[in-house]
């Protein structure tokens, strides 16, 4: 039996999105659904206690990052990361697959693996899909994800054809490794960069191989929404109805909102922290830099529609001088406020498809942001 589990409550009549609950050895957790990403075992600038004030039902580690430091061995020996970080709620790990990526001047791809140069202190290291396999069930995540090679856009066909199909060797590799069925779930991930050719084959290749839930990569990684969206509706369409499906690497408000009218349950992203690091807030107005000078006489809180704990006690001319100070306390408000907005963005959007009223949701929320 699967260490998770989906269960489809309702489908939306206006736009077909999925209102749904997957389960976990560490509890369930409602979809769709932001999933905070804590790279090396923190979601930076939040304790676990704000986290779960904010209601962030799942968060996410990096298998690369935690392998570097402090290594697979110290987490294991500290009982896994639930326990190692103090989070009693599920987790899921990445494989190290979106380094292929973001890493790409410090690693080799061989058919074998991924050699990687640390970005610490240049050290060589071998990540084979076995051995990604091996660092997640040593971090103990609930979730784990298959290792794949995600690639950059633009991207030639040729190239796009053959990680593909290294992704799905890979992917079965993998599968052979994970021993650990009943308390750890492996996702596949969908490659094929833009090509709609590619994206069904590659759907269609992973879900032979049965995983408990399927991942969608290589997207949001600099083409344009128009083409992230028509990959989705040629990709999402292949994937199987009983399981969860996960857009990788998404989180700004609009994507998640399309996401979830496409069928997709989760997703996750640095934004919300990144940005409110360097002064940036999201807002049911749009975007706020609430480190510029305008903002230095503003007290007014940052959303007026917001109920976080920022918004209740702290004005937008607090928070600017804050940065201005360069005052930790800044940061932190800044990237509560954020994740906060996202996490309630996505109870928007399942109280919507429980009435089914996202697209009617979609339009108003948009209008409000700014979007076009």
């Amino acid at each position: 039996m699967s260490a998770v589990r989906y269960e489809l409550i309702k489908k939306c009549k206006q736009t077909g999105a999925r209102l749904g609950r997957v389960h976990t050895p560490h509890g369930s957790f409602e979809t769709p659904v932001f999933m905070p990403v804590g790279t090396q075992g923190t979601v930076k600038g939040m304790s676990p206690d704000e986290l779960k004030e904010i209601d962030a039902q799942i968060i996410l580690g990096n298998t690369y990052h935690l392998y570097m430091r402090p290594g697979q061995d110290i987490v294991r020996e500290a009982g896994g990361l639930h326990k190692f970080i103090n989070w009693d709620r599920p987790i899921l790990t990445d494989s190290g697959g979106f380094q292929v990526f973001s890493l790409s001047n410090l690693r080799d791809i061989k058919e074998d693996g991924v050699i990687f140069r640390s970005h610490i202190d240049g050290s060589k290291h071998m990540f084979t899909p076995e051995k990604a396999v091996e660092i997640q069930t040593d971090l103990g995540s609930d979730i784990m994800m298959a290792f794949d090679e995600c690639v950059p856009y633009p991207c030639e066909y040729e190239y796009a054809k053959k990680a593909m199909e290294r992704t799905t060797r890979w992917a079965k590799r993998c599968k052979e490794a994970h021993k650990n069925t009943e308390k750890q779930a492996l996702f596949g991930i969908v490659q094929g960069s833009v090509y709609k050719d590619l994206r069904v084959q590659s759907a269609r290749d992973i879900v032979k191989l049965d995983f408990p839930g399927y991942a969608i990569g290589g997207l949001s990684v600099g083409e344009p929404a128009e083409i992230m969206y028509e990959m989705l509706e040629c990709t999402v369409p292949e994937l199987p109805e009983d399981k969860p499906r996960y857009l990788m690497g998404v989180g700004s408000p609009d994507y998640l909102v399309e996401g979830a009218i496409r069928g997709i349950d989760m997703f996750d992203c640095v934004l919300p922290t990144r940005i409110g690091r360097n002064g940036t807030v999201m807002t049911s107005r749009g975007r706020v830099i609430v480190r510029d000078a305008a903002y230095a006489r503003d007290f007014t809180n940052l959303d007026p529609e917001c109920d976080c704990y920022v918004c209740r006690n702290f004005t937008r001319a607090y928070i600017r001088h804050l940065f201005k100070a360069n005052e930790l306390l800044g940061l932190r408000l800044a990237t509560w406020h954020n994740l906060y907005f996202l996490i309630n963005l996505m109870k928007k959007v399942r109280q919507a498809i429980m009435e089914d009223r996202l697209g009617d949701f979609r339009d108003e929320f948009f209008s409000s942001f700014g979007y076009k």
